[in-house]
């Protein structure tokens, strides 16, 4: 039986327990709709430490499509770096920039980041722990 959509799923990094989840959603921005996918980590257990937020807006050369042609949580640069949020990989690898960028799990406060401001340094990575090369 397939995975609950909206179910949290369980990551493990640094020896510490997250609970993360990633929802579609829709913003109205300069008169037009705008696709915004957003990744949720929670430290665990609960109470720990807040919440962390990244966000990836659909704009100008950038791509967060809602499906169809291309996969459900793919976020990208039209000609660059891309990862699938869906993928434990891609979650560990935006966690770790988050926390190279200085966010630490035991803050009380939500904190939310623009993943664009991660995703170069989170696909390299990803792409160094799988041994792919990103595009060209």
């Amino acid at each position: 039986m397939p995975r609950h959509p909206k179910k949290p799923r369980r990551l493990i990094a640094d020896g510490r327990a997250y609970l993360w989840t990633l929802r579609h959603s829709h913003n109205v921005v300069d008169s037009g709709r705008s696709c915004c996918e957003t990744l949720t980590l929670y430290p665990q257990p609960a109470g720990v430490g807040g919440p962390l937020r990244i966000v990836f807006t659909g704009g100008p050369g950038r791509y967060v499509p809602g499906g169809a042609p291309l996969g459900s949580g793919d976020v990208g640069y039209v000609r660059g770096a891309s990862l699938n949020l869906h993928e434990p990989g891609a979650v560990r690898a935006l966690l770790d920039a988050a926390s190279t960028r200085g966010w630490h799990p035991e803050g009380r406060r939500v904190m939310e980041i623009d993943g664009w401001s991660l995703l170069e340094a989170a696909a390299a990575a990803r792409a160094g722990a799988t041994g792919c090369e990103g595009p060209e």
